[in-house]
């Protein structure tokens, strides 16, 4: 099948029975998000899934319902239903999904490998205040959506018109993705699969200072940063480069793990 430049739902792509790839998307976003990057690594015979993550695809009162528990365990889920299927199985995310590709690469040893496309550790200017404000306790926390106030952090504008993301963001939920900030920060450490980590120079949602941290606390084997991209890179004006970049990082990791 192919994936649809409007479509939000989850997606399979069927390759080889070698290498499976599990792509998550970011949060109130869908798996359009990773759409093309799905393609171009189907493209070199991947098996790639895409799941919806909870409480997204549908309606923002159903992600203020979500819990960060939630999403970790549709992660786990597919993961398990590629392995079945696949030998080896690498696990690449965009924002929140790097995050949990990350948290689910601290708890299981079977992951092939992970690619961490512009995961936030922490957020800062507009967002951050707003995430400070707004938490239970906050002096805003009574407000239960906040706007998407310029719509979707990505640059090309053929990306940006299309994206079937939330125009908001709900508050609850915002929380949820903090928290599990802080979580998988403190879960880096016990990464030990061969960790790839993409990021952008002009990201205005998760600040390039995270890349830094992640390959530090990983012991990254590759870091580039993008120059002209925004947040949603696996899309944006750079998407072939990430694409080739996470294509080479597969291919590497795949043939030197046969090797041993």
């Amino acid at each position: 099948m192919a994936v649809t430049r409007a479509s939000s739902e989850a997606f399979d792509l069927v390759g080889d029975d070698d290498i499976g790839v599990v792509l998550v998307h970011g949060f109130t976003g869908t798996p359009w998000e990773v759409g093309y990057l799905g393609e171009q690594l189907a493209a070199l015979g991947y098996t790639v899934r895409a799941p919806r993550l909870p409480g997204h695809g549908t309606s923002i009162e159903d992600l203020d319902r979500t819990h960060w528990q939630d999403w970790t365990g549709a992660v786990e889920r597919t993961f398990d239903e590629l392995l079945a299927r696949c030998r080896r199985v690498a696990v690449v995310g965009q924002s929140l999904g790097g995050l949990l590709a990350l948290h689910l690469a601290s708890r299981r040893k079977d992951v092939m490998c992970v690619a961490s496309l512009a995961a936030p550790l922490w957020l800062e200017g507009l967002s951050g205040r707003a995430a400070h404000w707004t938490r239970p306790g906050g002096p805003l926390a009574r407000i239960r959506t906040l706007p998407k106030l310029g719509g979707s952090d990505v640059r090309d504008p053929r990306s940006k018109a299309e994206n079937p993301c939330y125009a908001g963001v709900p508050t609850r939920a915002l929380a949820e993705l903090v928290a599990f900030m802080k979580v998988t920060d403190d879960a880096l450490p016990a990464v030990s699969p061969p960790v790839l980590v993409l990021h952008a120079t002009q990201d205005h949602t998760a600040p390039v200072a995270c890349a830094q941290r992640i390959a530090e606390r990983t012991h990254a084997k590759r870091v580039r940063i993008l120059p002209r991209s925004y947040h949603l890179i696996a899309v944006d004006v750079e998407r072939d480069i990430v694409a080739a970049e996470v294509g080479s990082f597969l291919r590497q990791i795949g043939d030197s793990s046969c090797a041993t």
